[in-house]
């Protein structure tokens, strides 16, 4: 094809050289420019280095096991500091053989020691990791009741393995050293992927986008779960439904083969009854439940986050929980989740405890309800916002307790427990009625505004050619009206299901990734250049030959039709080549630089993995980088074409002729920015914007919600987990979704009377609780 193309370029100029012609040099430097160009892309692109096909290699696996162990490794160890894991020190969980035996399989599937006692401490987690390193297939469900510290185990052994990575033999004498990857189990739909190696490749590429990067290899992600590199923890099966969680069950028994390796978490009751529905226990599988804390361990925690000598209001606590004085204060106490929320509402924020020792520390129920609401003010006075860079665990912004209590209600409601426990980003949208409708409406007034001012732009130049500096506008204001009337209905036909959409990735980091980014442009560049020339030809062509053959039909005379038929196809076919090489030139190099840059882009570093606030700002980069580089894409080569085919009608006036290039580059960069912001499968960014805008304007979420979302994280209302957010403890998530937006939880709705359940909209319900903890605020005061 490019010896035809040659062979047709030189045979047109050839056919017009005349000796007496003056030489272009112009034109002949374009020539020599785009020839030697097409030639240093052709032959860059024929040694362009290709990725291999075929599997990969151990060694290359191995060392893309190493690459995520440390991505995994610096991201777990971040959230275990937000979570406070280690400050003062881990609450030491005592961990025992679950004495339910129809939860479990046969002893000897579970491990072939006889006298085998799987106990310890979270205190010694060097010990529950050796226990867990015995069984005979690596299969571990952690269970207990809620806020024993299931996932805190799960978080403290992920990071003791990483630490101390240690494989098994295959038959060739390399080793497989798996990686510990938490991931919550509600995210894995087993309908979808009926395999559970199916679904973690897919989450990994999501959660770890650096196993995407050319330079680990093809398809790594697949690569590591099939070859047992990857030791899945999954956390939560009981925050999903109860059909579901028996699905998972079978699901996991028909995905485990011998070698692979398995943690769960689930509370206890909720565990027994999918393995009852299911009809058979997790298969070769330990089962592990806390006992819960004595009242010495959970003083001597607390005294660990008080000073050394305590203020006397704290000696009570403290022997009131060592005595068990009161029930509900004891009850409270012997469970990690206790303990941390009497720390954060009382000993961290330094409010006196004495309300602890009196009547509020009689009930259980009164005294949860009292600490999940003073846990949002009392966070939020003990850690002041900081904008230094080393404060990774402060938040960015003041926040005010009424106003983030609205706000994380909304959250709760929007993302209910009995669905699921996940915060994503890119969900809020789909979770608001009538998004859908919300985000095409307004892209398409704004797609209207963007449409009317290019159809006005372009038409207010022709009335100065035309007409003069005070011609009619009529024109202007038609094609204002015309344009904006087509872009908005193609606008809002195009935004259909922008709300479900998910995140894109784009990485502008420059380190390490130069060469990549050369040899993405340059494998581009030829394809922008013989595109840029194709369309160059056509333009010149299209333009040339009923010009040419308008004025050939004058002058020739009769019977010399095929005279004026060559003539005019040779001037189309010379300005078409000449258009090719002056018009392709530079709208090919556009072309290629924005796809090879887009390619380059969407490729993630080695060193990348995805938190909620890196998706948020990729996907951003993502639209408006496609959004840019469409509008460069568009306005410079339709600069280009107007402003060479204008230049002769207003050559004797320079200034002239530059503003109205100008005006029509910045209308051909309005619609190709539009058409970029269009494009694309990723919207995730925008539909957010757009609802969340719209939400912010009633008060229900902030403007900026990935700032507020982060500060939530940083003061230890949320947890991170992968690009999602949860809320600290599904406690606290169900506290929140069950109160309004500024005031103490309601009654359940499963204690409501039924003749509320009669009426169409049922009246707040009374919490029985508060008069209670009101009534001691009363006494306290007086």
């Amino acid at each position: 094809m490019a010896i035809a193309l040659l062979s047709a370029i030189v045979f047109v100029v050839w056919r017009r050289l005349d000796p007496d012609d003056k030489i272009n040099w112009a034109d002949l430097a374009a020539v020599a420019i785009a020839a030697s160009v097409a030639i240093a892309t052709v032959v860059t692109w024929a040694r362009r280095p290709r990725l291999s096909a075929g599997p990969l290699s151990q060694a290359d696996a191995a060392a893309a096991a190493d690459t995520l162990a440390e991505l995994v490794r610096q991201q777990w160890q971040a959230e275990a500091r937000h979570r406070s894991l280690d400050d003062p020190e881990p609450i030491a969980v005592s961990w025992q053989f679950s004495s339910n035996e129809t939860v479990m399989s046969h002893p000897r599937l579970i491990t072939a020691q006889t006298d085998f006692t799987f106990t310890g401490h979270s205190g010694d987690i060097a010990a529950l990791a050796r226990d867990f390193q015995n069984l005979t297939h690596r299969r571990l469900v952690i269970t207990g009741g809620p806020g024993m510290g299931k996932t805190t185990l799960a978080i403290q052994l992920l990071l003791h393995l990483l630490a101390t990575r240690t494989g098994h033999q295959l038959a060739d004498g390399s080793e497989i050293v798996p990686v510990p990857v938490l991931l919550p189990v509600s995210g894995w739909n087993p309908h979808a992927h009926p395999r559970l190696q199916q679904w973690l490749a897919d989450r990994l590429v999501q959660d770890y986008p650096a196993l995407k990067a050319p330079q680990l290899g093809p398809d790594v992600a697949t690569a590591l779960v099939t070859r047992g590199y990857i030791l899945p923890i999954l956390d939560g099966l009981d925050e999903i439904g109860e059909q579901a969680r028996a699905t998972v069950i079978t699901a996991l028994n028909a995905s485990l083969a011998t070698g692979d390796q398995l943690i769960l978490t689930s509370r206890t009751t909720e565990f027994a009854t999918a393995v009852t529905t299911a009809g058979r226990p997790l298969n070769a599988a330990a089962v592990i439940t806390p006992v819960q804390l004595s009242p010495q361990t959970s003083a001597a925690y607390l005294r660990a986050c008080l000073p050394a000598i305590p203020s006397n209001a704290w000696r009570n606590v403290l022997t009131a929980i060592e005595t068990r004085a009161l029930a509900g204060l004891t009850e409270m106490t012997a469970t990690p989740y206790g303990l941390w929320l009497i720390r954060a509402v009382y000993a961290d924020s330094g409010t006196d405890p004495t309300p602890l020792t009196g009547p509020l520390g009689n009930t259980t129920t009164t005294l949860r309800v009292h600490l999940l609401d003073e846990l949002i003010p009392s966070l939020i006075k003990t850690r002041p916002p900081s904008t230094e860079s080393g404060d990774h665990f402060l938040p960015r912004h003041q926040l005010d307790p009424a106003t983030t209590r609205r706000y994380l209600t909304y959250l709760a409601r929007c993302f209910p427990p009995a669905t699921t426990r996940d915060i994503a980003w890119w969900r809020i949208a789909g979770t608001t009625p009538n998004a859908n409708q919300l985000v095409k409406r307004t892209f398409g007034l704004a797609g209207g505004v963007i449409g009317g001012l290019v159809g006005g732009l372009l038409a207010f130049p022709m009335i100065i050619v035309l007409e003069g500096p005070l011609g009619s506008f009529d024109a202007p204001l038609s094609g204002l009206l015309l344009g904006g009337l087509v872009t908005a209905i193609l606008s809002w036909l195009s935004t259909n299901a922008w709300p479900s959409n998910i995140p894109g990735h784009a990485d502008l980091r420059r380190r390490g990734r130069v060469f990549l980014l050369l040899r993405a442009v340059s494998l581009k560049l030829p394809f922008g250049l013989l595109v840029g020339f194709v369309f160059g030809f056509l333009v010149g062509l299209g333009t040339m030959f009923p010009i040419t053959l308008l004025l050939a039909i004058r002058v020739a005379e009769e019977g010399d039709e095929l005279f004026v038929l060559r003539f005019a196809l040779e001037i189309a076919l010379s300005g078409g080549v000449s258009a090719g090489f002056r018009v392709g030139l530079p709208c090919g190099i556009v072309l290629g630089l924005a796809r090879g840059l887009m390619i380059w882009a969407e490729q993630p570093a080695p060193t990348s993995f995805s938190t909620p606030t890196s998706s948020w700002r990729s996907d951003r980069t993502l639209t408006l980088l496609r959004t840019l580089l469409f509008g460069l894409a568009g306005g410079l080569p339709g600069s280009i074409v107007i402003g060479l085919a204008i230049w002769d009608f207003v050559e004797s006036d320079f200034w002239f002729w530059l503003l109205l290039w100008g005006t029509f580059g910045l209308t051909f960069g309005l619609l190709g920015g539009l058409a970029g912001l269009i494009s694309g499968s990723h919207h995730a960014w925008l539909a957010c914007t757009i609802v969340t805008g719209r939400l912010a304007l009633t008060r229900q979420l902030p403007w900026r919600i990935m700032n507020f979302l982060d500060d939530a994280h940083r003061l230890g209302l949320l947890r991170a987990v992968g690009p999602i957010y949860q809320f600290r403890h599904a406690t606290l998530h169900d506290h929140l979704a069950t109160s309004s937006p500024t005031g103490p939880a309601t009654e359940p709705a499963a204690l409501q009377p039924d003749a509320q359940a009669q009426s169409g909209s049922p009246p707040p319900v009374r919490d029985p609780i508060r008069p209670a903890i009101e009534e001691h605020r009363k006494t306290t005061q007086s």
